[in-house]
């Protein structure tokens, strides 16, 4: 079976909904189906949801992310709708993002730069048109106008918003970095970091400078998926929990939460060099996108601040452990991380004001590798 069938199978209609013709002409349908699938993204995606992170928050006062929505697939499978291409492909991020850093992470991790490029954008959220209020992410105009950031290259957008809607002129949803952008049908391949992560680890290994590294290796499935369901909700997003909450009752909720799954983490790190062994997964590269924003932002802006990253000793060195694998710290902007958040919520911090630390040395010595041989 061709990958990209496989791929489609989970959101192909069972067999009484299909037309009398569709299942007499089955190669067909599928023909038709994945030709829908790439022109649906690109041309009729049209959602309703909250523009920014700071509209998702509920009646009660709790913060709940919203859904990404451009779900298609690259594969390895030549004759897939999106063949895994060297060249064909760009990774638009942004280094304040978390979950925009993690697919930069496995781009780097993997080898895939002179195969898959990226741009970042600025740092702090600005008007994405006249004709509205909305903040999201914007280009910088030129090249020096903020350093890491970069003009879009392939379709002059001036905003993330614009490439979404260059994507589908009907889409009203959160236009969200990271984007997994197709060069040549000019369309949002994916904008879910999972998937993205995914499709990083396997369908581009041929043209991977280093195809051999598994982030996801099958032994080890079942406790990455146990330390993703612990990480995910409690820590990744339970910073946002804390940070986004507009009532105290959320707030508690979310920073006992998030407290006690870091506390469970640093047993965890107490007995094995990473989170599912000593082999380096997806779990860690999970982990390490918010532990390495947790200190310099997350404790007083997220008012996170019942213990720091600092504090935990293995949780430190494990965090300077994971920044120091090449190619890794070229991942972390920190600049772009505190403009970021302290400027992009003004409901939060609506003076803008950066503080001036902690300046924390994440190339400083750790004990992780000597402990864990």
């Amino acid at each position: 079976m061709p990958r990209w069938r496989a791929i489609l199978l989970p959101i192909i209609p069972s067999h009484h909904h299909l037309s009398s013709h569709a299942r007499s002409c089955p190669l067909l349908f599928y023909h038709r189906l994945a030709t829908a699938c790439t022109l649906s993204t690109a041309t009729t995606l049209s959602v309703k949801m909250a523009r920014s992170a700071l509209d998702e928050v509920t009646d009660s006062g709790a913060f709940d992310r919203s859904p990404s929505t451009f779900r298609t697939f690259v594969s390895r499978d030549s004759s897939a709708p999106f063949p895994a291409v060297a060249g064909r492909y760009h990774l638009y991020v942004a280094y304040a993002c978390p979950w925009a850093s993690r697919c930069l992470a496995y781009l780097k991790l993997k080898g895939l730069d002179s195969a898959i490029g990226f741009t970042s954008v600025k740092p702090i959220f600005g008007r994405t048109k006249e004709s509205d209020n909305h903040l999201g992410w914007v280009f910088p105009a030129t090249r020096d106008e903020e350093p890491g950031a970069e003009p879009d290259p392939f379709n002059g957008a001036k905003t993330v918003r614009e490439l979404y809607e260059i994507a589908s002129t009907k889409y009203t949803g959160k236009p969200t970095v990271p984007v997994l952008w197709d060069k040549q049908l000019k369309t949002v391949v994916n904008n879910e970091s999972s998937e993205i992560i995914r499709m990083l680890n396997t369908e581009f290994n041929e043209i991977a400078e280093n195809p051999g590294l598994e982030l996801n290796p099958a032994h080890l499935q079942a406790s990455i998926d146990e330390i993703n369901d612990l990480v995910y909700d409690a820590i990744n997003n339970g910073v946002y929990k804390c940070g986004f909450a507009k009532k105290q009752g959320p707030y508690d909720e979310a920073v006992i939460n998030l407290y006690n799954a870091l506390d469970k983490c640093e047993e965890i790190l107490s007995k094995q060099r990473y989170m599912c062994g000593n082999q380096l997964t997806k779990a860690d590269v999970r982990l390490f996108v918010t532990l390495i924003r947790f200190d310099e932002v997350y404790a007083v802006h997220f008012k996170c601040n019942k213990k720091l990253i600092r504090e935990y000793p293995n949780l430190f060195n494990y965090t300077k452990d994971i920044y120091q694998i090449p190619g890794m710290s070229s991942t972390v902007n920190t600049e772009h991380i505190r403009k970021h958040y302290y400027g992009s919520h003004p409901s939060i911090n609506p003076y803008g004001i950066i503080p001036a630390g902690p300046s924390i040395d994440y190339n400083a010595p750790h004990d992780r590798e000597k402990l864990f041989l």
